[in-house]
């Protein structure tokens, strides 16, 4: 993670400078990855905080216990502190899609549909995911775009008892009811993700 903050990134994470609290300036989170481009990293791209968590929290948590670095990049962000939760560090979609491009790629892209469909930027990067190799991506919910139903295969993640603890926490802190069965998250991915820094397996091919 990006650790303690200096004055510079206070001033840029105050409200009073136009950026709300809780989310992290896109250039300093890029800079920390230019000086760190051996470690392992995931892309969450969703709407809103609570898509996220509910869908692929004890994903994001398990992510970061194995020695990922774990980026969230919402649509719109009023309360980040369930994914903080999890450990992930909070940008904005439109101020990272308007920065230039960085050197640094995410292995792993993990994108709500719904985004896919509204943003042509996103859509173009989800596609050159699957066309070029950039990233390996996965998609979450049912209803997924005919350019990706045809392209990905089901998938899913175990989570960990410790990342049912924390996504039960997230999910408490954004208002929402745990499943009582909620063991497993499904996915529709690309290709199987990456294992983490200790080996184990991301996703799960469904048979």
């Amino acid at each position: 993670m990006i650790g303690p903050r200096d004055k510079q990134v206070d001033c840029l994470v105050d409200t009073e400078c136009g950026i709300r609290a809780g989310l992290h300036p896109v250039d300093l989170v890029r800079a920390h990855a230019r000086r760190h481009p051996l470690r392992h990293r995931l892309a969450i791209v969703a709407p809103n905080t609570v898509d996220a968590v509910q869908y692929a929290g004890g994903f994001i948590f398990d992510r970061m216990m194995g020695g990922w670095e774990v980026v969230a990049v919402l649509t719109e962000h009023d309360d980040v502190r369930p994914l903080e939760i999890l450990g992930a560090t909070v940008l904005d979609l439109t101020t990272a899609l308007a920065s230039p491009v960085h050197a640094t790629w995410p292995e792993s892209v993990l994108l709500a549909p719904d985004v896919f469909v509204s943003n042509e930027w996103v859509r173009r990067g989800a596609i050159g995911c699957l066309d070029k190799g950039l990233s390996e991506l996965a998609v979450w919910g049912d209803d997924l775009p005919d350019e990706l139903a045809c392209r990905v295969s089901s998938a899913h993640h175990r989570l960990s008892t410790a990342a049912r603890a924390f996504k039960r926490c997230a999910l408490g802190a954004a208002g929402i009811a745990e499943r009582a069965d909620e063991d497993l998250e499904i996915f529709h991915s690309g290709e199987v993700l990456l294992a983490d820094l200790r080996g184990r397996q991301a996703l799960v091919r469904a048979v």
